[in-house]
């Protein structure tokens, strides 16, 4: 099913055009993550390519199975020139691995941490999985095959995903409306949470 993968480059490519820089990483027993980099003004997006090779399956099956199941690729979206966001790479194809490595399935409203920053000096080492939908549409396969999610990360502080573990995903993206968050800023402080 690796034939997935040049029609999810087509589909990021008609969405945010020509990338300006890609990446690969490999992780032992996992096939390849590559990273996209497209700049569009003063924002840069980075999106992987690999992810949706497989579908994600239930950590609890007895097998995995090789054709159903959800599919996805992560997009993050930040203010370019702000800060050494390039270095994203690496975290965001850890995330990318993580249906591989640990048998998740990431879905909008979970939050995935990778345990340092996401680039240096971030005060990020989170991320809230988005709607997909909104930048890049989703990928429709051929049948049985489940279509491709393109799903926007989120940068969340370490107060942030704290608190969205006990107020849940919709009141903190609720929050960050209140309060005009700009989640694009590659360095921003956290959204008041009292």
């Amino acid at each position: 099913m690796a034939d997935v993968l040049p029609l999810v480059e087509a589909r990021l490519r008609g969405a945010l055009g020509e990338p300006d820089a890609r990446a690969a990483v490999t992780f032992l027993g996992t096939d390849r993550i590559e990273v996209l980099r497209f700049t569009d003004g003063d924002v840069v997006r980075y999106a992987t390519l690999g992810m949706s090779a497989q579908p994600m399956s239930d950590p609890t099956a007895m097998l995995a199975d090789p054709v159903k199941g959800p599919r996805a690729e992560l997009v993050i979206s930040v203010r370019a020139g702000l800060a050494e966001t390039d270095k994203v790479l690496r975290p965001l194809a850890v995330l990318a691995a993580s249906p591989q490595v640990e048998g998740v399935v990431v879905a909008p409203g979970a939050s995935l941490d990778v345990g340092e920053p996401l680039w240096p000096g971030a005060p990020f080492t989170s991320v809230l999985v988005a709607e997909p939908g909104g930048l890049v549409e989703d990928l429709e396969l051929d049948g049985p095959l489940d279509p491709v999610h393109f799903l926007p990360l989120l940068p969340m502080t370490p107060n942030e995903a704290a608190w969205k573990r006990v107020h849940g995903a919709q009141a903190l993206q609720e929050r960050w409306l209140t309060h005009g968050t700009d989640l694009r800023d590659p360095s921003r402080k956290s959204v008041p949470l009292e």
